[in-house]
């Protein structure tokens, strides 16, 4: 069996295609330098079959779990799979079932708008009564947008109100979905869902070291409303065994910095707000006096609106393709995470939560004869650690996307390798053979590395594909020349003719079937 195993791998070299020859030329060598003549002779021997087969006993990380999904879009012939209906960790592939849901419910049209409204009466620029501020949630709402808000409030003739601020919200909101990993939640890309969002919730400075000693010191923005303290230190001849950062979050959106940081440069710090509502209060108290409006009432929280008010001043967002388009090419958390809770809340009529956009995404894509019986959907960014999705049910996504043709606009929002978005720069992707070839949505967090999405052989042909890696060793990752989605890509670019291939664990008539 050994002797005829190495036979097979010997082989298998004169079946790669050139690129992954160029990729993976100390592999290559252990398998090409002995017998090259027999090597040869071997090539008829394997049938097309087994040529992904043998392809992946090489190219496959060995330290991970993989799922593979290939398959033509015209003839709809499946062309390879591997564990596709294996439950994996999506990441933030997650988000293509999240445009499909919004496409379906919320509309093209959808907006989150913010409003001043008042039942106050105005009297030579006084205005007497409460003024309201309605937030949405409008993961894109910043700074500059609610100056422009105040600006307008101004110029309708209000410079003084006697009477309170009351921004209102959703009471109780879960902000954060079941599975975020705790130490993700002080990271921006991890920031609260709320339908208090100002700047992202999101608040950057940078951690420097002071040049006469080890100790750190902080440069943060003075006028946002949070306190950032420090006792961390610099390793700056890194010479600690065991050099890491700590931060804590404490009480009214204070954090403090712990520990080591190793090297003498400074270090960038993205701090998620961690009390939302708290931060929006506190901004808008300070933005009053900026834009010179007396108040003599308060700046509070309020969680109902009275029955009568009347719009001052509206802000909205940009329209629902807008938001996609940044979701999916920047592969933007806190905006998918917002239209997963903007779903379920239209989806059943109920204020916004994870569990209610999970139950609606879940219905919604079912209706469109997506199979997720298996499946388990926490949130619409990919961040919990407790979603679960085969490659299959991603591929039917991508099926659905491309044959529908309200959905269809989805593909011309997704990455393109080495033009735009998250693929622009990823390694394998960003020069030929697939640069331009491949638009699809990453999926990338620690230990996970997936790719879904579409690659182009042609001017006349289009495959869908896609490539779950889960449990990838940092080690391995880092000794690897490409991504294993890269090679396996480059794989079916150079042998498009094969058709129909599937791993053993499928059965014939399951060759034969589409993904819907």
């Amino acid at each position: 069996m050994y002797t005829r195993l190495t036979r097979r791998l010997t082989a298998l070299p004169h079946l790669l295609p050139r690129s992954l020859t160029r990729a993976f030329p100390l592999i290559l060598a252990a398998f090409t330098l002995p017998l090259m003549g027999s090597a040869r002779a071997e090539v008829s021997d394997l049938d097309s079959q087994g040529y992904y087969d043998n392809l992946l006993s090489v190219i496959a990380p060995p330290h991970s779990q993989l799922a593979v999904f290939a398959q033509d879009l015209t003839s709809k012939e499946i062309l390879y799979q591997r564990n596709a209906d294996t439950l994996l960790l999506p990441a933030s592939t997650q988000k293509l079932l999240t445009a499909v849901a919004a496409m379906r419910v919320l509309g093209s049209e959808f907006t989150f708008p913010t409003q001043f409204s008042t039942k106050g009466r105005l009297s030579h620029g006084v205005l007497t009564g409460d003024l309201y501020l309605s937030f949405s949630g409008d993961p894109t709402l910043n700074t500059d947008d609610l100056r422009a808000m105040l600006k307008q409030l101004k110029d309708s003739g209000i410079h003084t109100i006697k009477g309170n601020l009351l921004l209102l919200g959703q009471a109780k909101e879960q902000t954060r979905a079941p599975g975020w990993v705790w130490d993700d939640l002080g990271i921006c890309y991890a920031a609260p869902v709320s339908s208090f969002i100002v700047n992202q919730n999101c608040v950057k400075g940078q951690l420097k070291p002071k040049l006469a000693s080890n100790a750190s010191q902080l440069n943060f923005p003075r006028y946002l409303p949070i306190k950032v303290s420090t006792t961390a230190v610099f390793d700056k001849s890194q010479q600690e065994a065991f050099c890491e950062l700590n931060l804590a979050r404490l009480p009214d959106n204070h954090y403090h910095i712990s520990g080591c940081y190793p090297g003498d440069k400074p270090l960038s710090l993205a701090i998620a707000v961690d009390d939302p509502a708290l931060y929006a209060k506190q901004m808008l108290r300070r933005m009053l006096k900026s834009a010179h409006i007396k108040i003599s009432g308060q700046v509070a929280i309020a969680h109902r609106a009275p029955v009568g008010l009347k719009p001052i001043v509206t802000h909205e967002s940009a329209a629902l393709n807008e938001l996609l388009s940044t979701m999916l090419l920047d592969s933007d958390n806190l905006i998918a995470d917002s239209l997963f809770k903007a779903i379920g809340a239209r989806y059943y009529k109920v204020p916004e939560s994870f569990h209610a956009g999970a139950k609606a995404v879940k219905e919604i894509l079912s209706a469109d004869g997506i199979d997720l019986t298996h499946s388990q959907i926490i949130d619409g960014s990919g961040l919990s650690r407790y979603n679960l999705i085969s490659a299959r049910q991603l591929a039917q996504t991508l099926s659905l996307i491309a044959k529908d043709e309200k959905l269809k606009p989805l593909m011309a929002l997704l990455p393109v390798a080495g033009i735009s978005g998250t693929l622009t720069y990823k390694r394998g992707f960003h020069q030929p053979p697939l640069m331009s070839k491949v638009s699809a949505k990453t999926g990338s967090m620690q230990g996970v590395d997936n790719l879904a999405g579409y690659l182009s052989l042609g001017s006349d042909q289009q495959l869908l594909f896609v490539v779950m890696e889960n449990g990838q060793s940092q080690k391995s990752k880092k000794q690897s020349l490409v991504p294993f989605s890269a090679l396996f890509l480059q794989s079916l670019l150079d042998k498009p003719e094969q058709t129909a291939i599937s791993h053993s664990d499928s059965s014939s008539d399951a060759k034969r079937e589409t993904a819907q």
